[in-house]
């Protein structure tokens, strides 16, 4: 039974897309109906497979967005941001519409997930799209609801938030805390431009005793600069889990 379903998330299959929304102006959430999808853990993610009208292929990874239990069905959800001169993601974000088909293959990945039974705070740092398993972690701590969970987020400017409400609604909560740190410009009455420094791990990330785990997902140079301060400021590095993406990382 478990060489099925391995053998199922390894093959390639072919999902219907269901509904699609612009998030940023180079983002947009795409809804996928994926017949017998399996369920996933939140930050795993999957494979995308394009074919050219000559035969060429493109594959890229790309995180999934959202939460799963079993009355999501077969429904998930994936956000994609353009890359300038990408392969794939120009026709993801500009160009795919709904009823159109998407060749897929996943759920793909086992260290980089948050699941409700783990003890200890939830720390998740993204930069840029890094946010995207983040809100699939928050979304399934939401429904779980088992212990207290931070979000530190970095964007360039207040157009670059992905999640604009999905944010707002979690910060609502009493075990959530956003902060956004702005790199290029900020709102009115945000004092600070810059990029996540010691001060502000010091501020606004748990101590190293509160025994959280921590998730950081953004450009490779971001999550080593991130994992890099971590450990600076005493935290342990097992309990530091980290993703990237660009040329040399991996999902988006």
């Amino acid at each position: 039974m478990e060489r099925t379903a391995i053998r199922r998330r390894l093959t390639w299959q072919v999902a219907t897309v269901a509904d699609v929304r612009r998030e940023t102006e180079t983002a947009r959430t795409i809804v996928l109906d994926v017949p017998d999808w399996p369920g996933h853990l939140a930050g795993q993610h999957l494979d995308v497979r394009l074919t050219a009208d000559d035969g060429y292929r493109a594959s890229r990874s790309y995180s999934i967005a959202s939460a799963w239990d079993d009355s999501h069905g077969s429904t998930i959800e994936l956000t994609v941001e353009q890359v300038p001169d990408g392969e794939v993601s120009p026709y993801l974000v500009e160009v795919l519409k709904v009823g159109d088909p998407l060749e897929i293959r996943g759920p793909v990945g086992g260290w980089f997930v948050w699941k409700p039974e783990q003890e200890g705070p939830v720390q998740l740092i993204g930069g840029g799209s890094g946010v995207v398993p983040m809100r699939a972690m928050l979304r399934a701590h939401a429904v779980a609801g088992t212990t207290p969970a931070r979000l530190l987020y970095s964007v360039r400017r207040p157009e670059s938030v992905i999640y604009v409400s999905d944010l707002k609604e979690l910060a609502a909560s009493d075990d959530v805390d956003v902060r956004l740190v702005y790199t290029r410009e900020a709102p009115a009455g945000e004092p600070r431009v810059g990029r996540i420094d010691a001060e502000l791990i010091e501020q606004y990330a748990f101590k190293p005793e509160d025994g959280a785990t921590t998730y950081v997902c953004g450009p490779t140079p971001f999550v080593e600069t991130v994992a890099d301060l971590l450990v600076a400021a005493g935290h342990d590095p097992a309990r530091v889990r980290t993703e990237r993406f660009g040329p040399t990382g991996g999902p988006r």
